[in-house]
């Protein structure tokens, strides 16, 4: 009973503030919402109490501004696939080692690297022959790259093994098949 009435009377409290927040005539709140309206925009009659409201017109212009000053295809590239809804949902996995979603310190490093644009490596020249710049991109499409053929199989595996935990019959890359471009196939579900 006691912390019900204590919770009651702060809650009041706080409402008598914020009300009066709301209606101040202050000089800081005339100034401030002096300047944000030369700013942005007219501030609205009834004013907003969340802060994202306030603050997405200062970030809208400061994204502009950066976007603005890239200077390269692939540093513009970079800075818009970061700022798609989604993009960085993968630092929100759990790092499960068991399910394989531990990432080394290096593998953090790169793809954090690769996600801000920044400079990877130093340039230097492929064992293949080709050039390779100082973003580190070429290691994605070298034919010779050590790490090619192991993220291909760990692919598979993970693949085969979704399929497997839930009971479906699966063959990876089985013999045999071949499709009409002479491609084999990675993987041979066998579903009745």
């Amino acid at each position: 009973m006691y912390k019900r009435l204590l919770l009651i009377i702060i809650i009041i409290i706080i409402i008598i503030i914020l009300t009066e927040c709301a209606h101040s005539n202050s000089n800081f709140l005339q100034s401030y919402l002096a300047d944000w309206s030369a700013k942005f925009s007219d501030v609205p009659d009834i004013l907003p109490t969340k802060q994202p409201i306030w603050d997405r017109p200062g970030v809208l212009e400061s994204k502009a501004k950066v976007e603005a000053n890239l200077a390269s295809a692939y540093h513009r590239a970079s800075f818009l696939a970061a700022s798609c809804q989604h993009s960085g949902d993968w630092l929100f996995a759990l790092p499960i080692a068991s399910c394989e979603l531990k990432l080394d310190d290096e593998a953090v490093r790169v793809a954090v690297g690769l996600r801000l644009g920044l400079y990877l490596c130093i340039p230097h020249q492929c064992h293949c022959g080709s050039p390779v710049d100082a973003c580190g991109l070429h290691s994605f499409v070298c034919r010779k790259a050590p790490g090619r053929t192991a993220r291909h199989h760990a692919l598979n595996d993970l693949v085969v093994r979704s399929f497997a935990s839930d009971g479906i019959p699966v063959t990876k890359e089985p013999s045999g098949l071949f499709r009409t471009d002479g491609k084999r196939p990675d993987g041979l579900t066998l579903v009745p």
